[in-house]
């Protein structure tokens, strides 16, 4: 039997490797890109479609087709606009790049505080999100649109990272990142932890020189 990491698809062979999978410890990792154990699927096995699809806000202004806009917080927007500055830095578009981090910067400001955030609020976010991308990805790939298949698909692989992470950061607490480094990937938003980065993103497959080590609050 084979297993396969949902988020780089590496491919553990019992049989080439001569332990069961299940014989493999619950602390076990993914060699590529440090997923859980749980992170991993028997080989043809299917995810199952989620029903679950996004909230969306009917506006009391607009013209035709205002009811299937989704309103979104300033956060969001921030995170918005930062991405598609890096959609800009891929496609060399330094003006454009500036202008969208200008409302990033914006956004972000004008952004209110959340109110009791706790780590385990995050992780129901993050699950939530996981539970949206099957139905995301179906319409993306019913209306032919490969760019937003690819969104999706790199941004559901992210996001169970962070989901598992946050998870190991519920039971571990501040032990999980002692003597050890906080790297992301700065085209997809990977999030790795360890002494150096993967020498490619187990996700969207750049080098090393485009993660970006953590510190703090601050990208050095």
């Amino acid at each position: 039997m084979k297993y396969v990491c949902s988020i780089c698809g590496y491919v553990y062979d019992e049989e080439k490797e001569g332990v069961p999978f299940e014989q493999l410890p619950s602390d076990w990792k993914c060699p590529w890109c440090g997923a859980p154990k749980q992170e991993f699927r028997a080989e043809g096995a299917k995810e199952p479609v989620s029903s679950v699809t996004p909230e969306v806000s009917e506006l009391p202004e607009g013209g035709e087709g205002a009811e299937t806009l989704t309103r979104l917080t300033p956060g969001e927007l921030a995170a918005v606009c930062s991405n598609l500055a890096r959609g800009c830095e891929k496609q060399y578009r330094p003006e454009e790049q500036a202008l969208f981090l200008q409302l990033a910067k914006y956004f972000e400001g004008v952004s209110p505080r959340i109110e009791n955030a706790s780590v385990e609020k995050l992780s129901e976010v993050l699950q939530r999100d996981i539970d949206a991308y099957p139905a995301l990805r179906k319409t993306a790939d019913e209306a032919g649109d490969r760019g937003a298949a690819r969104v999706c698909v790199w941004g559901e692989k992210v996001t169970r990272m962070l989901s598992s992470l946050v998870s190991r950061y519920l039971r571990e607490g501040e032990k999980m990142l002692e003597g050890t480094e906080i790297w992301v990937c700065s085209v997809c938003g990977f999030v790795y932890i360890g002494e150096t980065p993967p020498e490619l993103c187990p996700v969207c497959k750049v080098p090393a020189w485009k993660f970006e080590k953590i510190s703090g609050r601050k990208a050095v």
